[in-house]
């Protein structure tokens, strides 16, 4: 009898002893304060009224500040996210062009509790293009170019995931009128950029899924356009997937809305094939397929 007893004694204390050891630890974090006040500034490099998405440096120089706060959590739109303790950083956009991006700052405070809030910036990212593409299309300098209607092909049309036109290939003078009076001129900058003045002669071909692009209404044909003014093209490297078999990987994008020669709702050319005498260009329209031209130096 003594000894049951003694062994239900023991049962008892080693039962006490297992809800003893899992029993959870208690942390105390102190009182959680929210971040109050957040404020945040995004200041991008260069800019002024000539360049008003910056000098094309890709910097930004942010600050996020407000009460109560532990750290940052940046996340830079740029699928970059970065943590910043002081909440104050110099961030480096690289993507070539022009691109607008929504900065978001999270602050942190005790115990895990946060604030957000958010700016958009648009940045312009300077892109050194290559010495032959400059060469070729400028001679240097400024070089004037026009359609090659003799060339088939010289208009082209085919799908989205080809680079060449096997829908429709014009033959020599086959198309209207008015897209073969153009001027294209480029013209090298003394910044190292490339402009575009199209002189049109007032009007300009469009295809008829992109006229509401261009603000007209309507059907393939002659619309008028006043592309007069230069337009500082902005290069990059293609973003297709084409190869350097079939493209140089060198594509530009006019702004503005803007067109070489005709136009197709698609203001980014891909450059397939450039001399000093001839070009090839590819783009996307407003339809989703991939339209193709050819160019000859003006005689």
């Amino acid at each position: 009898m003594k000894f049951r007893i003694l062994a239900i004694s023991a049962l008892i204390a080693f039962a006490g002893m297992g809800i003893s050891s899992c029993k959870k630890a208690e942390y105390n974090f102190g009182e959680l304060k929210t971040p109050g006040g957040l404020s945040l500034t995004a200041t991008v490099a260069g800019v002024n009224a000539a360049n008003p998405n910056g000098a094309g440096t890709g910097n930004v120089a942010i600050t996020a500040s407000a009460t109560n706060v532990i750290t940052y959590r940046i996340d830079f739109g740029d699928g970059t996210t970065q943590t910043v303790p002081s909440g104050t950083i110099n961030y480096k956009y690289n993507n070539p062009g022009t691109f607008t991006y929504t900065i978001v700052v999270t602050a942190i405070g005790t115990g895990g509790v946060t604030s957000v809030t958010s700016k958009t910036v648009t940045v312009f990212v300077a892109y050194t293009i290559p010495d032959a593409i400059v060469s070729n299309l400028t001679g240097g300098t400024s070089k004037v170019w026009i359609t090659d209607n003799l060339a088939p092909g010289h208009v082209g049309v085919g799908p989205a995931d080809a680079f060449t036109p096997s829908y429709y290939a014009a033959d020599p003078n086959q198309r209207d009128p008015c897209l073969y009076d153009d001027l294209m001129t480029f013209t090298k900058n003394s910044d190292g950029t490339i402009s575009l003045v199209v002189d049109n002669k007032g009007t300009s071909f469009l295809t008829g899924g992109s006229t509401t692009f261009y603000g007209k209404t309507g059907g393939d044909g002659c619309y008028t356009l006043d592309l007069s003014a230069p337009r500082k093209l902005a290069f990059m490297d293609a973003t297709s997937a084409s190869t350097s078999a079939n493209s140089t990987r060198v594509q530009f994008t006019v702004p503005g809305n803007g067109l070489v020669a005709f136009g197709t709702g698609g203001s980014t050319y891909e450059i397939l094939s450039l001399t000093a005498t001839t070009i090839h260009l590819r783009n996307i329209g407003s339809d989703g397929l991939s339209w193709y031209q050819k160019f000859k130096v003006k005689p």
